[in-house]
């Protein structure tokens, strides 16, 4: 799973850094702290210290390798990205769809493992941490406002996933809370990319 969504996360983040024109070393940075950023967080919440991500150094590697990619097959196709734009943000919007479930489960998990299965509040809290926080870092580094506050369904998305991943765990096995949270997560996100769903916001007038 850890893989899986480091990955994904590796080229949601990368995909964005290429369309701000970084360099190598830029894309390589924010497709890494996109894929661990959240669960850096969530260890310093959790009071494993230092990171359990320093001590796993295999998926670092793979979010780099991931990035790199990204970059060479963008590097090699810049006039195709450009025309295929609305096509790269469908993918990107999976690919972030699929990071966003595998680290809000996980996060949660994590937490309920670590003692704090009596904990709701917090557990649900340390999924929407590992679902977001490396996003929120990644626009932080891009120069954007966070996704996650202005776009879509994004938390919200992730709060339902990770409240149901609770619910089920609690009551059955973690297996099960995978099988049923993850898929409701993308399919949340996807729907709301697609049909641009947004929670309300004020806009005031100047």
């Amino acid at each position: 799973m850890e893989l899986i969504g480091t990955i994904a996360f590796a080229i949601s983040g990368s995909l964005i850094a290429v369309r701000r024109s970084l360099d190598l070393f830029g894309v390589v940075l924010v497709g890494c702290i996109t894929s661990v950023g959240g669960g850096i967080m969530r260890d310093l919440f959790l009071g494993k210290t230092p990171p359990s991500i320093f001590s796993n150094v295999i998926v670092l590697v793979i979010a780099t390798i991931t990035s790199i990619v990204v970059f060479i097959v963008s590097y090699f196709n810049t006039n195709k990205f450009e025309s295929f734009e609305k096509r790269i943000e469908s993918i990107n919007n999976f690919f972030d769809a699929v990071g966003l479930a595998t680290f809000s489960a996980i996060g949660t998990e994590m937490a309920c493992e670590s003692g704090f299965l009596g904990m709701a509040i917090f557990s649900i809290s340390m999924g929407l941490l590992t679902g977001v926080g490396g996003g929120i870092i990644r626009d932080i580094l891009v120069d954007s406002t966070p996704y996650v506050l202005t776009k879509h369904i994004y938390a919200l998305a992730s709060v339902i996933g990770s409240t149901l991943y609770y619910l089920i765990r609690i009551n059955s096995n973690k297996i099960v809370a995978l099988i049923v949270a993850m898929p409701i997560i993308v399919i949340i996100r996807l729907l709301a990319a697609k049909y641009h769903w947004r929670l309300p916001k004020i806009i005031l007038k100047k």
